[in-house]
C-alpha cells in the first residue's frame, strides 16, 4: 500500500511539474533582438504659429527642409504634418523624424543648428527635440 501511494503521489508530481511549463513562452531568440543596426531617432516639433497670426505654409516649411535640413541629412528624412498644444494654446505643427547612425559625429551640431535656425526665421519661441535609440534595418 505504501509503494502504491508513492507511487502515485509522484505521477502527480510528475504531472504537475510538466503542465507548470506548458504556458510558457520560449524565449526569444538572440537574433530575433539583433536584426539591424543601431540609430539614433531624432524627432523635432516645430511649431507653425508666428507672432503676426499667420502660420507656416507647408510650403514654406518644404523650403526650410531643402535649405537647412537636407544638407546636414543627405540620405533622408520624414516629415509630417500635426496637431499640439504648447503653454495653453493649439496649433497646427511639423514633425521631422531623422534617423542616422550612433557613429554621426555631426549631428547633435547640425540639428541644434537646425533648432536655432527656424526659430529666428519663423519667430518661434521653441523646438522641441526627443532623442531615442532605435534598431534598424534597411
Amino acid at each position: 500500500m505504501t509503494t502504491r501511494r508513492t507511487a502515485v503521489a509522484g505521477l502527480v508530481a510528475a504531472l504537475l511539474l510538466g503542465l507548470t511549463g506548458a504556458g510558457v513562452a520560449a524565449p526569444a531568440t538572440p537574433t530575433d533582438l539583433s536584426i539591424g543596426d543601431t540609430y539614433r531617432r531624432t524627432e523635432l516639433y516645430f511649431g507653425s504659429g508666428k507672432p503676426d497670426g499667420t502660420a507656416v505654409t507647408p510650403a514654406e516649411f518644404e523650403l526650410f527642409l531643402d535649405k537647412e535640413v537636407t544638407p546636414a541629412f543627405p540620405d533622408g528624412l520624414t516629415w509630417l504634418n500635426a496637431h499640439g498644444q504648447w503653454k495653453g494654446g493649439k496649433e497646427d505643427s511639423y514633425v521631422l523624424i531623422l534617423l542616422y547612425p550612433l557613429s554621426n559625429r555631426h549631428a547633435t551640431k547640425d540639428i541644434e543648428e537646425i533648432r536655432t535656425e527656424y526659430k529666428k526665421e519663423f519667430h518661434q519661441e521653441s523646438v522641441l527635440r526627443a532623442d531615442t535609440t532605435n534598431r534598424v534595418s534597411f
